[in-house]
């Protein structure tokens, strides 16, 4: 809605007014640009979903961390992983982990594992995410965290097809299966960059088995966007 087609009386000061708060509003949302030696591309952060997550983010950027870090891990039809290896595959350290949000950020209406989402990535331990992150390439369902209903025990509760009745709450709570991966952003711009990374050659090297890109992909800078 254009506010000047239904109150044209509007003074020039009152209308600079209105920009300027347009313009905070739009600062609110978070945005990183991360410039590759292949290209830049440039995502956008969820902090009224993923608040915690979203300030442990920010922070390894306003550190630097990821600067000069690597994507170790790629595989087509599934995701694209940086944010732990340099090029000589050397791990940075990191701060201690932080507490997974995956369920609560869904439960807020925030976004699932679709194509060109930010999650976290971490180990089989649920509070286990550092500094890694991946952007999904495809839409991968099975990583979203479960909403738990509410009741003790739950009266239904359906995972993978399977109903379960009757289950004491705690077992729910508890079960790592249940926690999926934190998504707590996406990729606004440069999706043509991500889906470039994605079909990169890759092979063993190093600490992996498989699937780090057989010509580095470099994270040379990642900043904050006013």
């Amino acid at each position: 809605m254009n506010k000047r087609q239904f109150f044209p009386i509007l003074t020039l000061a009152a209308l600079g007014v209105l920009t300027s708060i347009s313009a905070f509003a739009d600062s609110k949302i978070p945005k990183v640009k991360f410039t590759t030696n292949v290209g830049e591309f440039v995502v956008e952060l969820y902090p009224e979903k993923a608040p915690k997550t979203v300030a442990n983010f920010l922070q390894y950027v306003k550190d630097k961390h990821y600067d000069g870090l690597i994507f170790h891990r790629v595989i087509d039809d599934f995701m694209i992983q940086a944010g732990g290896y340099d090029a000589k595959l050397q791990e940075r350290p990191t701060r201690a982990p932080i507490e997974h949000e995956g369920q609560a950020a869904l439960a807020k209406g925030g976004p699932k594992n679709l194509v060109g989402t930010l999650a976290m990535a971490r180990t089989q331990a649920p509070h286990s995410a550092s500094s890694q992150f991946f952007i999904n390439v495809k839409d991968n369902a099975f990583l979203d965290p479960t909403i738990i209903p509410d009741g003790d025990p739950v009266a239904k509760f359906t995972y993978q097809g399977q109903t379960y009745n009757n289950v004491p709450r705690e077992n729910l709570i508890n079960h790592p299966a249940l926690f999926g991966y934190t998504v707590f952003g996406k990729v606004t711009s440069g999706m043509d960059v991500v889906n470039k990374i994605k079909k990169v050659p890759t092979g063993a090297s190093g600490p992996f088995g498989s699937d780090v890109p057989k010509t580095p992909i470099i994270i040379e800078k990642a900043v904050t966007l006013p």
